[in-house]
């Protein structure tokens, strides 16, 4: 059986000192593009379906169409598109097939039929040039437009685009010139395709020639899907099938091409979401600096030399008429800040305006323009004149985008640190590693360090003490002790042997291993933690939609209120309605009117708005994926805050989920190791769990013994669902439960019935041994609980949350393990789909629910829940049908889980009544509500300034969530000792 990353990243800690052989993990297979580890573990595939939808008028109605969608058995995901009547159904085949999600539609009181478009992509696209939230809707409308676009998502906090398309109307090429032609930037970031990529830098070369003959050698190379040449940096950019060929062999052509003249290394440039975010950091500081550099004069030219008499005396002397040299210094020194550092701002405005839309560009483009066009009136009026005094606002005009661009500096700076948690994990991996090289016969003979990039599938690494193992593998020779804290949240090392499977990025502490790879690049088990977390930065929380429908409107709202706002005071001025003391010395009624108007205009912030939420969902993810609580985006964030009724799993979720023998007891006299050997002999032809656990226990009896081989069973029969039969030592041997020992009418004493009885009370398995066709002995097997699942419990309770075990259990064991635990609602022996119906029926009586479950038969009941909570050690089916994952395997995470989302929905509300409540009262007092009692008014730079200090108020407010603690009552149980290994 195939393990999967998963399976690798929840390995638990084992006794450090256990060196005892491990179970055999084979090499993981390479899986044909479009398939998924989870087809090839289990027979449950994942499909996707598009349905029409007749009926629907508004999102009340979208919103009652996904609910009854996702009411059923296996449904992955709904998303449901109102303004093209259509929706897109992820689900599981093995629980539903379409004609069922077709009738919940119609059920729904609407009108479903299934479309064709039966193929989906999803490609991951970085768009540069989004200001706010105005931009990301427009964006993200006109891709919902294109045909063959089935599901468009487009993040303004990380400033991507994720889109689902049919890949028989249209490319992601497309995609591409679509986001270009509506005035971004666009760059591919990822496909769904089974596709590595690498750059090299190609030294050497000496004619255009030569670059295409190593084009044509790279194309002709078996695996090879895509090159793309740039003679003037001489790099080359390929997409390559990681299963055929490597970045080595790669680099082996390009060199054997040039005839030993030619050297390929892998391209230094930084690659990703994090060099552009430098490089735009870099841009708005130069750009800040160099608006400082002009501005600064005009702002001591207009407000502060004015008051000292010799530099008063210069700046106000004559040149043209009126026109003084102070108005033509401030002239020339705000015209390059206009319109060259201020450039972005006209570009922003032309590319939203030329899609119907208004950003944020466009408030400050209308303000600036303002300012300056007016200013720039005054001066050509005074120099065309012999009477008029001008009164110019050219530092009005270069004091708002000096502000402005230092506001969008510290707002970049700080967005930035909101994906830390995916830059530190990307960290984890070495940069080198050291690659061997066998003899035929298996000896090292060679050692090369190498970039840790180059490792391809296959290749043997060496990982030695206090070095991080380079790819995700299985060690093949030596043993150690790897810590794997960065991934399960245990820093308690885990014992390493041959054949057993090691994750990248891991520490080995004490001991030299060879690791043959098996999963690199983007296969690896840090990449797809990497790539989750990425896409639930993506996902937007419903709460957002909130923000999207303000954007709508907002800034053609600001634009309005800045004009009514002028005109007001202009009318009012010009026609008496307040003293002309009111106008300051240096004004009259137009421009202080002027003045007013362009402070409503740029003091509004949309992007605070848009930040809001994103943000927050970037940090929460973040610190939930440091702390071993992986969630699936804001959707799972929002729903897991409102959780008020937990359902448990029994088996693995509550319990350990390994059975071990607790007791023995003895009918016959007789040595139990003797006992145990006849036993063993005959459990270890068993694959039941229960028969493993028997055989475990029996090891203990061979430990001092030099031969640690059992007897042979003979004739062994497997009974199913009653247990074995063999002939050991000449031997009749049965081991099994009650009714096995009945039909092979085996005499069961009074004493063992009682036996049994109080097996059952303690919720453990009974299991009876006969020998020789007489009763010799009863095991009693139990499946532990956690340590910490009392503690849990009791704190879910304190927090008011409602606990219920749903088992597929008998009752005595249910209940015996529900009293143990402190659980008072249980139902036993449920099928899966009576776990899923148990779920439904507590949400139609208006709870909000979770489910925590870890095995196939809990996915149903995991999709159905409110938020589905999967155990990390889980199997891939229940993981996948998952809100979220608990990595570490401890149930104590499920209350970490469900405080970071409250906590991350607190900081989501301050942040709206941050973003709300700024422009609620900024709009106001700048539009001069206060100027008639009180004489203040806000000038348009310190609104700017506003402006832009409510955005970076928001995204810091975001950041303190990095901050997060988890309750300090799970830290007690830490104290205690009450940990899950």
């Amino acid at each position: 059986m195939a393990t999967n990353f998963w399976s690798l990243a929840c390995i638990r800690s084992q006794n450090s000192a256990d060196l005892t052989p491990r179970p055999h993990y084979p090499s993981m297979p390479k899986y044909p593009a479009g398939v998924s580890l989870l087809e090839n573990r289990f027979p449950v595939t994942e499909s996707t379906a598009f349905f029409s939808v007749i009926g629907m008028t508004c999102s009340a109605c979208a919103g009652s169409v996904e609910k009854a969608i996702k009411r059923l058995p296996g449904i992955r995901e709904a998303v449901v598109d109102v303004l093209n009547g259509k929706a897109r159904v992820q689900f599981y085949p093995s629980f539903v097939d379409v004609d069922q999600v077709c009738e919940a539609i119609n059920d729904a009181g609407f009108e479903a039929s299934i479309l064709n478009d039966d193929m989906i992509e999803r490609c991951r696209i970085r768009v540069i040039g989004m200001t706010c939230t105005s931009c990301s809707t427009t964006l993200e409308s006109t891709l919902q437009a294109i045909r063959g676009v089935q599901n468009a998502q487009v993040a303004l906090a990380t400033e991507e685009a994720e889109i689902c398309y049919n890949p028989r109307i249209l490319n992601y090429n497309q995609l591409l010139q679509a986001i270009e032609d509506s005035g971004f930037e666009a760059l591919l970031i990822s496909t769904e395709e089974d596709v590595s990529k690498i750059q090299l830098q190609v030294d050497g070369v000496r004619s255009e020639n030569s670059m295409r003959l190593i084009g044509s050698s790279l194309e002709a190379l078996p695996g090879v899907l895509g090159i793309d040449i740039d003679p003037s940096l001489s790099k080359i950019s390929l997409s390559y099938k990681p299963n055929v060929t490597g970045p080595r062999n790669i680099i082996q052509v390009i060199e054997s091409t040039g005839s030993g003249q030619i050297k390929a290394t892998i391209f230094p440039e930084e690659q990703g979401r994090d060099a552009y975010k430098k490089e735009e950091i870099k841009q708005y500081y130069r750009s800040f600096l160099w608006s400082l550099i002009f501005t600064i004069p005009v702002f001591l030219s207009s407000m502060v030399f004015t008051y000292i008499p010799g530099i008063k005396d210069g700046l106000d002397t004559k040149i043209v008429n009126m026109m003084t040299v102070g108005e033509l210094l401030r002239w020339v020194l705000a015209t390059p800040v206009q319109f060259i550092i201020g450039r972005r701002f006209y570009t922003g405005s032309y590319k939203a305006l030329r899609h119907g839309s208004a950003n944020m560009d466009v408030l400050i483009a209308l303000g600036t323009n303002a300012a300056y066009f007016y200013s720039v009136y005054m001066v050509l009026r005074s120099a065309t004149s012999s009477d008029f005094k001008a009164t110019d606002f050219f530092e009005t005009s270069s004091m708002l985008i000096s502000f402005i661009l230092l506001g969008k500096y510290l707002e970049v700076l700080a967005k930035g640190k909101t994906s830390d948690a995916i830059a530190k994990l990307m960290k984890l991996v070495p940069e080198t590693a050291t690659l061997l090289t066998f003899d035929n016969d298996g000896r090292v003979i060679r050692e090369d360090e190498i970039d840790s990039r180059l490792i391809q599938k296959n290749d043997v690494i060496k990982v030695i003490p206090g070095a991080k193992v380079a790819s995700d593998g299985v060690v093949v020779w030596g043993q150690s002790h790897v810590n794997e804290s960065m991934i399960t949240g245990e820093a308690k090392p885990v014992a390493k042997r041959q054949d057993d499977s090691v994750i990248g990025g891991t520490l080995n502490e004490n001991g030299v291993l060879h690791v043959r790879a098996t999963h690199v690049g983007s296969e690896s088990a840090l990449s797809q933690i990497v790539r989750l977390v990425e896409s639930a930065q993506m996902a937007k929380a419903p709460v957002q939609k909130i923000a999207d429908r303000i954007s709508k409107f907002f800034v053609p709202m600001v634009i309005v209120l800045s004009l009514t706002t002028w005109l007001i005071w202009f009318l009012t001025g010009k026609y008496g309605g307040y003293p002309r003391t009111w106008i300051p010395s240096s004004m009259d009624s137009f421009e202080l009117a002027l003045q007013f108007g362009i402070s409503v205009m740029v003091i509004a912030c949309p992007c605070a708005l848009g930040l809001a939420t994103p943000t927050a969902v970037m940090v929460g993810t973040g610190v939930g994926a440091s702390k071993g609580v992986l969630i699936k985006g804001g959707q799972a964030l929002e729903s897991a805050h409102k959780v008020n009724c937990i359902v448990f799993d029994k088996t693995g979720t509550l319990t350990i989920g390994k059975p071990v023998v607790v007791n023995t007891k003895l009918l016959k006299n007789m040595a139990l190791k003797d006992f145990y050997e006849l036993v063993a002999a005959t459990e270890v032809n068993s694959e039941h769990p229960l028969a493993k656990a028997v055989v475990e226990y029996a090891k203990k009896f061979k430990e001092e013994d030099d031969n640690q081989t059992w007897p042979e069973a003979l004739d062994f029969i497997s009974i199913t669902g009653h247990g074995v039969k063999a002939i050991v030592q000449n031997k009749e041997v049965l081991a099994g439960n009650k009714s096995l020992m009945l039909d092979q009418n085996i005499f069961i004493p009074v004493e063992a019935e009682e036996i049994l009885k109080e097996i059952e009370v303690l919720a453990q398995t009974g299991i009876l041994v006969s020998i020789d066709r007489k009763l010799t002995g009863v095991l009693a097997i139990s499946d532990p609980l956690k340590p910490s699942a009392r503690e849990v419990i009791s704190i879910l309770k304190a927090m008011k949350v409602k606990t219920i075990m749903v088992t597929g259990d008998n009752w005595g064991t249910a209940k015996s393990i529900a009293n143990e635990v402190g659980i008072d609602d249980v139902i036993a022996e449920a099928k899966p789909d009576q776990k899923a119906d148990e779920v439904k029926e507590l949400q139609t009586l208006g709870h909000t629910v979770a489910m925590v479950g870890d095995g196939i038969n809990d996915s149903p009941a995991l999709v159905a829940a409110d938020v589905g909570m999967a155990i990390g050690a889980g199997t891939d089916i229940a993981i996948e049908a998952a809100d979220i994952v608990l990595m570490k395997s401890n149930l104590e995470d499920v209350i970490t889980a469900i405080d970071l989302s409250r906590k991350t929905f607190s900081r989501i509300r301050l942040n709206y009544v941050w973003a709300l409540g700024y422009n609620l009262l900024g709009i106001p007092i700048a539009a001069g509500v206060l100027f008639p009692a009180t004489r203040f008014r806000l000038p348009p730079w310190i609104a700017g300034a506003a402006m832009a200090a409510s955005s970076v108020s928001v995204v810091c407010s975001s950041l303190l969530l990095k901050y997060y603690k988890r309750p300090k009552k799970l830290d007690a149980l830490d104290i205690q000792g009450i940990r899950v290994e």
